[in-house]
């Protein structure tokens, strides 16, 4: 049945463009990136390349659609619930369309580089779908750009990548930069070690992840203060680091403390201004991963500019790497200043408008004789200057 009000017959389409009114329209979590905000963002991503790059992250680029069952390989199979999927005319064999690219950075280590010199550093950036958005990310549809380390489980590498995430979105202008850091292996660790059930161990999880102190003691058995403790010490990374220490936990557990210990110093020692933070109790990562992860945030946008951390590749080789989300380190960005273009009027020659462009200035050529004032022209185009004839002038 029609929603009420409207017709069961088509709508007519427009006679200039053929479209329907709601051919305008896009599905729900996808949208259109319009002037200028598509330009800042190619080059926020250009420079995000570039800070990998100077750390010697070499950029790769798989394709956006691959075979389903490369794509759901190992890890793959976490995120199988966010894949669309599609029949390929041509093999007749299911294809996946790519809703992280971690994962297929991982398939290229494995395969085509699987004879390069490890640690092996790639990078990449490009476009993900998924099935459904989130409340903090609606869109379906969003960019990424990241970096990954694969070959090493050295926590070396572990502070490696999360300096460099904090460094490449400080160079894009973005202020008020925190890192927190989880450590998914630390509950289970105590949980293991106090003799705690698979059943039990799930409903502690649980009510860790959801920080509800009083199923925590319900569910925690002998486990439970030390458990506690993990959600009261939630906060700055030094203090929570010496609290951690300051308990009595079982040797796994005292082993990852000391190695959160040493990540926390060096992160704090090589980048003094980032506010770093430690939640001893919670998982917060990508389904894949398996180990010390990170949250980078700013203070100005709410949810997560990226995230990145431990996991293993298909091929079994110990990796790390941090990917990031072009459309919320886009949000945290200052407001970005108009682009200088000069308005060149009707008649100009195209050998001034080159000379302009080789000096640094951006063109845009009238096509028709102006009506009227050539700085109303100007204006009305979008343009920041106009050329006099002389000189590049203010509009």
């Amino acid at each position: 049945m029609p929603p009420r009000g409207r017709s069961m017959r088509s709508e007519s389409p427009d006679s200039e463009t053929g479209l329907t009114p709601a051919a305008g329209l896009l599905p729900a979590g996808l949208r259109d990136v319009l002037p200028p905000r598509a330009e800042w963002e190619a080059q926020a991503s250009e420079s995000l390349l570039a800070s990998f790059r100077r750390h010697g992250y070499a950029r790769v680029k798989p394709p956006l659609i691959e075979f389903e069952e490369t794509l759901l390989a190992g890890s793959g199979q976490d995120l199988a619930s966010q894949m669309f999927r599609v029949m390929d005319p041509v093999s007749q064999r299911m294809m996946a369309l790519r809703n992280d690219i971690t994962l297929q950075v991982a398939r290229i280590a494995a395969t085509r580089l699987r004879d390069a010199v490890r640690p092996l550093r790639v990078a990449y950036a490009g476009q993900v779908l998924r099935v459904r958005g989130s409340q903090l990310r609606p869109e379906r549809q969003f960019a990424q750009a990241g970096f990954e380390l694969i070959g090493s489980d050295a926590l070396a590498a572990d502070v490696e990548v999360a300096v460099l995430a904090a460094e490449a979105v400080a160079v894009l202008g973005v202020p008020g930069l925190s890192l927190d850091i989880t450590q998914p292996l630390l509950a289970p660790a105590i949980m293991e070690a106090m003799g705690l059930e698979a059943k039990q161990a799930r409903a502690a999880r649980r009510a860790l992840d959801r920080k509800d102190a009083a199923e925590l003691k319900q569910v925690g058995g002998n486990a439970a203060p030390t458990l506690l403790k993990l959600l009261e010490l939630a906060g700055p990374a030094r203090a929570a680091v010496d609290g951690l220490k300051a308990l009595k936990l079982p040797a796994e557990a005292a082993q990852i403390v000391a190695d959160l210990d040493a990540l926390v110093r060096e992160v704090s020692e090589a980048a003094p201004d980032l506010l770093v933070t430690l939640d001893p109790g919670e998982f917060r990562g990508f389904e894949y991963h398996m180990g010390i992860s990170f949250t980078l945030f700013a203070r100005n946008v709410r949810g997560e500019l990226g995230r990145g951390g431990r996991y293993v590749t298909p091929a079994g080789e110990p990796a790390t790497g941090f990917t990031l989300y072009l459309d919320s380190v886009m949000r945290a960005l200052p407001p970005q200043p108009p682009q200088e273009l000069v308005y060149l009027p009707f008649g100009t020659p195209r050998s001034q408008g080159a000379k302009l462009r080789r000096e640094g200035h951006n063109t845009w050529a009238a096509l028709q004789k102006e009506e009227g004032d050539i700085r109303k022209a100007a204006k009305a185009a979008g343009c920041s200057h106009w050329w006099d004839g002389k000189a590049v002038q203010a509009t």
